[in-house]
């Protein structure tokens, strides 16, 4: 559901290698802190819900959870939306139960006021277009990167490393209700599990050959630091 005059190149979003690494290092349940949370939340905001949207839903490892737990309290649609057509043929292999499309979250192919519950996880989008196919009243938890997150990638860079904003979120027709940050220390020992790792954050591109190498042959401490925050459509 992408036309082809509104894609950038021929395959826009994740390729199919980082769409691996990602798959392979949430499989083994790194970032399963943050994915409970998300879904604790979910149930507290939005016990009600029954039908939901996860905007930039990847290889569906956050849908697939949250769709499992929403469904034990009540009958939750999830529909999944993602530019990555190589991560959204995972999902949809993978996770029949959730319907995915491949289209753009700054012009989703959905009604106006379709959803009451949304989930995004560092995924860009355009507010009025969050705003447009949220019920009113609908809930819209999203997760972006609090000061310290991936704080020693940035040690490894940069010769004066700064902090990632903590800053109160605005999101233009929503109502800020909650917001908490999860934090835990990432320790990985595995070589594959490193270099999984790595070719998933941003600053992948920015190590050498060598610098790579090094930091698979050693052990590799990484802060996370999960800015959570809980929305209600106005």
């Amino acid at each position: 559901m992408l036309p082809v005059q509104k894609k950038r190149s021929k395959d826009p979003g994740d390729n199919k290698e980082m769409m691996f690494a990602r798959r392979e290092f949430l499989n083994k349940g790194y970032y399963q802190c943050m994915s409970e949370r998300v879904n604790a939340l979910a149930q507290e905001y939005a016990p009600s819900a029954s039908q939901g949207l996860d905007v930039g839903c990847g290889e569906g490892y956050y849908s697939h959870r949250l769709h499992e737990l929403m469904n034990q309290q009540g009958p939750f649609n999830l529909n999944g939306v993602d530019i990555s057509k190589s991560a959204l043929k995972y999902a949809a292999k993978r996770y029949p139960e959730i319907r995915f499309c491949v289209a753009s979250s700054f012009e989703m192919p959905f009604e106006a006021e379709s959803f009451d519950f949304m989930l995004r996880i560092y995924a860009p989008s355009l507010d009025d277009e969050l705003r447009r196919v949220a019920k009113p009243g609908a809930t819209l938890i999203t997760v972006s990167a609090g000061p310290q997150h991936h704080f020693a990638l940035k040690e490894l860079i940069y010769d004066q490393p700064r902090p990632h904003p903590d800053i109160e979120s605005q999101i233009a027709g929503f109502e800020l209700r909650h917001s908490e940050r999860v934090q835990q220390t990432l320790t990985l020992n595995d070589a594959a599990d490193i270099q999984h790792f790595l070719a998933m954050t941003p600053y992948n591109w920015k190590f050498t050959v060598d610098q790579k190498q090094h930091l698979m042959e050693n052990e590799l401490r990484c802060e996370l630091d999960f800015k959570i925050e809980v929305f209600y459509a106005i």
